[in-house]
Order: structure tokens, then C-alpha cells, then sequence
């Protein structure tokens, strides 16, 4: 008698319905972008957009669960070393090894996606439905978030070797004042605002992805006016799938492989796997317009848009197996 599917495991497969509207912010960025007074509004609205997603970030964040993870240094450590460490230098080997592959604007956009920090709620997420150490995953997601606000500009001026009208330190100042003080903003405000916030969590959900949405539209406008989607064709598309499945199965493969060999258990390494091969979207749109020049941006974000939904379906998939293989055992 065969045995009903598992719904989970098809919906894993499913375009996810954020990068729908990211996809549809692109397209309308492409076909209407805004032009003078208009371009004006929405980056105003964009700094806002930015600055209310950082707060609210920061209004969500549980203390109490980070402080229980840093107990666990070894956990943390791996996670950080696969996230800062082992992306930068898996681009730079395949931008070395075959540099042709892509155009310059799309090896910097590979680049950027290296040196980003991991992902918050998605780690999270996964690490729950595959039965992993939550507290573990929390602390590690937040600690990569707040550090990547120093260390991916860092990152970022020593993997591209660019000129730029600001110094490395005058980036970080600017993440700094854009994205960390909303968030301690919020950390401040959480005291009475976090009580509210857990009642209406859809709400600011839409509210955050509501805020990318308008971030991305803003990128794509700016790239058309400026003529940097002239030279893009299908075929680099594809490559940059291609190139994000590749960063994506060795990040799974070493963090698997790091995790058996230092002998952690499996709730643990059910962390470090999903914390240590993510890269965040949420923090890197907003980054990517403080660290390039509006026209770059849209071609920069592009090889994070497809990472983001890459990791979400290979991840959903491999959280559902080790649910399913907890169950097994119990």
C-alpha cells in the first residue's frame, strides 16, 4: 500500500512566495523605474524602510536565548568561521580559477554574497522542524548579524579591491548609524514594544519583507536609469544559479563534515549545518545600497536573490529528513 506524501516536502519545491515579489519589484524596477521627484520619495522612503526593519529586528530578538547559546563558544565559532571564513574564501577561489565566467558586476555581486552574515530567521526556522538546538541557532544567526555590520564591509574592501569615494571605516560608520543604532533602537524599545510585536507577527512580517521589496524596486530603478542592464544576458542567469548551487552544496557539505569531525552532537550540528550555510537577504539588500553606487546595486543583489531561494528549498528539504529521521528513532 503506498504512503501519502508529505506535503512539506512539496512545497519545499515551490518558488517561494517573497522571492515572487521580489522577482515582481525587479520587473516593475525594470519596466516603470522612478524618475526624478519620484526617485527622490523612494529613497527617502528606502532610508525609512531600512532604519523600521533593523528596529523591528530589534524589538523581536530574544536575550534570553542568546545569552544561553554563547555558553556554547565551540558551536558558535564553527558557525562564524563557515559564514566569514570559508565563503570569502570559496570566492575568491572560483573567481580566481575562472574569472571569465561571469561579468565584473555579477563577480562582485558572488563576492558580497560571500561576506554576508547569516540568516536569522530561516536558521531558526530549519533548525526547529529538524529537531536541533534552537537556543544554539539563535545566538549563533544574531551573533553573525551584529558582527557582519563591521566585518562585511571589512570583507567586502579586501575581497574586491575596490576604489570607492569612502574609506572602509567611513562603510562601516555608515552600517553602523543605518543598521545597528535602529536595532539597539529596538533592543531598548523591546522592553514594552516585544509583547505587541509577538501578538502581530504577520503583521511585521509583511513589514519587513514589505521593506526589501521596496529596497529591490529602488536597486533595479536606479540600474535601469544608469544602463546596467544592457549587457546582462539569460545565459549569465543561469550561471549564477549554477555558481550559487555550488557555494551552497559545499557550505552543506563542509559544515556536515566540521561538525562530525569536532564530535558535536546532533541537535548541535543541526545548527552549525543550517546557520553556517546560509547568507542573509534581509541584511545584505540594505547593505549592497550603502556599499556600491546606486547603478551597481541591482546587478550586485541578483546572485543573493537566487542564493536566497536556492537555500530555502535544498534546506527545507534536509530540515524535513532529519524530522523525519528524528521520528524514527523516537
Amino acid at each position: 500500500m503506498a504512503t501519502p506524501r508529505d506535503p512539506g516536502a512539496n512545497r519545499a519545491f515551490r518558488l517561494d512566495p517573497f522571492i515572487l515579489a521580489l522577482l515582481s519589484a525587479a520587473v516593475l524596477g525594470l519596466i516603470l523605474p522612478a524618475h526624478g521627484i519620484a526617485a527622490t520619495v523612494v529613497d527617502y522612503l528606502k532610508i525609512v524602510a531600512i532604519a523600521l526593519l533593523f528596529f523591528l529586528q530589534g524589538v523581536r530578538l530574544q536575550r534570553a536565548a542568546v545569552i544561553a547559546g554563547l555558553t556554547q563558544w565551540r558551536l558558535q565559532l564553527l558557525t562564524l568561521a563557515c559564514t566569514f571564513v570559508l565563503f570569502p574564501l570559496l570566492g575568491l577561489a572560483l573567481r580566481t580559477s575562472i574569472p571569465g565566467f561571469l561579468n565584473e558586476s555579477l563577480w562582485l555581486g558572488v563576492l558580497f554574497l560571500c561576506a554576508l552574515p547569516s540568516t536569522v530567521q530561516s536558521s531558526i526556522a530549519f533548525t526547529s522542524i529538524a529537531r536541533g538546538n534552537v537556543s544554539a541557532a539563535v545566538c549563533a544567526a544574531t551573533a553573525s548579524n551584529l558582527l557582519g555590520i563591521v566585518i562585511t564591509p571589512l570583507l567586502v574592501a579586501a575581497l574586491l579591491h575596490r576604489q570607492s569615494d569612502i574609506s572602509a571605516g567611513e562603510q562601516v560608520e555608515r552600517i553602523v548609524m543605518q543598521l545597528l543604532m535602529p536595532f539597539i533602537a529596538g533592543q531598548i524599545a523591546s522592553r514594552w514594544l516585544r509583547p505587541w510585536a509577538m501578538r502581530h507577527a504577520l503583521l511585521l512580517t509583511f513589514t519587513d519583507r514589505g521593506s526589501i521589496i521596496l529596497v529591490v524596486y529602488a536597486a533595479f530603478s536606479a540600474a535601469v536609469l544608469a544602463g546596467a542592464w544592457h549587457s546582462l544576458h539569460w545565459l549569465e542567469l543561469v550561471k549564477i544559479v549554477g555558481v550559487g548551487a555550488f557555494l551552497l552544496a559545499a557550505a552543506l557539505g563542509f559544515t556536515r563534515f566540521a561538525s562530525g569531525a569536532l564530535h558535536f552532537s546532533r541537535e548541535d550540528a543541526i545548527a552549525i549545518i543550517f546557520c553556517g550555510s546560509k547568507k542573509s537577504l534581509a541584511t545584505g539588500v540594505p547593505m549592497a545600497n550603502i556599499l556600491f553606487p546606486a547603478a551597481t546595486v541591482g546587478l550586485v543583489i541578483l546572485p543573493v536573490m537566487v542564493f536566497h531561494q536556492l537555500q530555502l528549498m535544498v534546506c527545507a528539504v534536509i530540515a524535513r529528513r532529519y524530522a523525519d529521521s528524528s521520528s524514527d528513532k523516537a
